[in-house]
């Protein structure tokens, strides 16, 4: 249990009996009435920002949340199949929870999260802010084609398609941004 004056942001709480994470906090002590506290949460299931107001010295119920590295290991169903680094020990989950699934090759070390009360279980899985791939199929460039940030579709080798600037051929490796799946830079072999 904590109060409202234990908020900082990063705090994890159970609110309306999902967990979230303390994004923005306000206290506001206003001339006439009793002082509260505007918060900002962001869910941790599905990421979506949400507003509460306590009173000032109110109790919130907070959770356990931590965070572990894991390695990719392969995908069996439609789950997929991971080994904690430290204790070895493997875990299954849905490909759903992993964003940008598909931008994820085997080997790859990721971060999870995980609620541990009142049950273990697994909110996110997070793959590193740049993952490193091979194109495997890229259209080639036509000569004069380089007006102003011309882009094209291109195949990388786990299957996902991004879009590329026209210098990128078949065969190179790239760095592919995670999260908004844009192209990062070509890496040198």
């Amino acid at each position: 249990m904590a109060t409202t004056a234990d908020f900082k942001n990063g705090l994890y709480l159970d609110f309306n009996g999902k967990p979230c994470v303390i994004v923005w906090f306000q206290h506001v002590k206003p001339g006439k009435g009793p002082a509260f506290v505007k918060v900002k949460l962001r869910n941790l299931e599905n990421g979506r920002i949400l507003e509460n107001t306590y009173n000032a010295g109110a109790r919130v119920e907070t959770i356990s949340v931590e965070r572990r590295p894991y390695q990719y290991l392969y995908a069996e169903g439609d789950n997929f199949v991971f080994m904690h680094e430290e204790t070895y020990e493997q875990v299954s989950i849905p490909q759903d929870v992993v964003a940008n699934n598909d931008l994820m090759k085997e080997g790859q070390h990721v971060e999870m999260m995980f609620v541990t009360e009142p049950e273990e279980r697994c909110l996110t899985c997070e793959l590193p802010t740049y993952v490193t791939l091979e194109v495997t199929y890229s259209e080639p460039a036509v000569k004069g084609n380089t007006s102003t940030n011309a882009q094209k579709e291109c195949t990388l080798e786990t299957g996902a398609k991004v879009m590329v600037p026209l210098f990128i051929n078949t065969g190179d490796v790239i760095t592919v941004n995670t999260v908004d799946r844009t192209y990062g830079q070509r890496v040198e072999r």
